[in-house]
């Protein structure tokens, strides 16, 4: 069986964004949609402060909330573990964004969004609704890049380890905090990340068991 995951080093994280900006790129998303966050905080006390970011996405829980209170079952959870939505049967109720217990899904509004209001689109924007075309009405999220998962598998190719096959985020992270693989391969580099780091998941008190695991500091 395989079930994708991912395993997020913090103490290799630099805060440098490559991962948010990666992933606006790969998605042409637009704009105030972040299927990638960083969330920054700071410890301490002038001068001894610490800053802490925490770079969050969706978590592909193995018992996901958001299938469940889905009405038109446009999110599904695929057998790898990954869970993605059907754009063309979700009807926008917005149930799955407030349902998700860590906030991971946007509503993309009716209204146009440009980067630039009342200057047009511009190129990379005209080029993503070709490419990328993001139905509005619709919920968007983190989709572990299936698209590249899926036509890397089909090309014999090891997501994880081959980088088109891989995400986004893991092969753009310059810091290499990022790792994809199968975690029911007790084998894979993930598998042994989170045994030896005894890496965890966010909020695992939600009980949904997300597919995202965090080696602290």
């Amino acid at each position: 069986m395989v079930r994708w995951g991912m395993v997020i080093d913090l103490q290799r994280c630099i805060s440098c964004y490559a991962c948010v900006v990666a992933c606006k790129q790969e998605h042409f998303l637009p704009p105030g949609v972040f299927w990638n966050r960083l969330v920054v905080s700071e410890t301490g006390k002038y001068p001894t402060v610490t800053k802490i970011a925490y770079p969050v996405l969706c978590n592909h829980c193995e018992d996901a909330i958001c299938v469940k209170v889905c009405p038109a079952g446009a999110t599904v959870k695929r057998e790898d573990g990954i869970v993605s939505i059907d754009y063309d049967a979700c009807v926008g109720c917005r149930y799955c964004v407030v349902a998700c217990p860590y906030q991971q899904r946007t509503y993309n509004a009716n209204t146009p969004a440009e980067y630039f209001p009342g200057q047009g689109l511009t190129e990379f924007e005209v080029i993503g609704q070709k490419l990328y075309p993001l139905q509005k009405g619709t919920a968007l999220k983190c989709n572990f890049c299936l698209e590249r998962i899926d036509e890397g598998l089909k090309k014999g190719l090891q997501p994880g380890v081959d980088r088109e096959a891989s995400p986004a985020c893991v092969i753009t992270c310059p810091a290499k905090a990022r790792y994809f693989g199968n975690l029911d391969d007790p084998n894979s580099e993930v598998s042994r990340l989170i045994k030896e780091k005894k890496a965890s998941q966010f909020h695992p008190e939600f009980g949904t068991n997300p597919s995202v695991y965090y080696i602290s500091r």
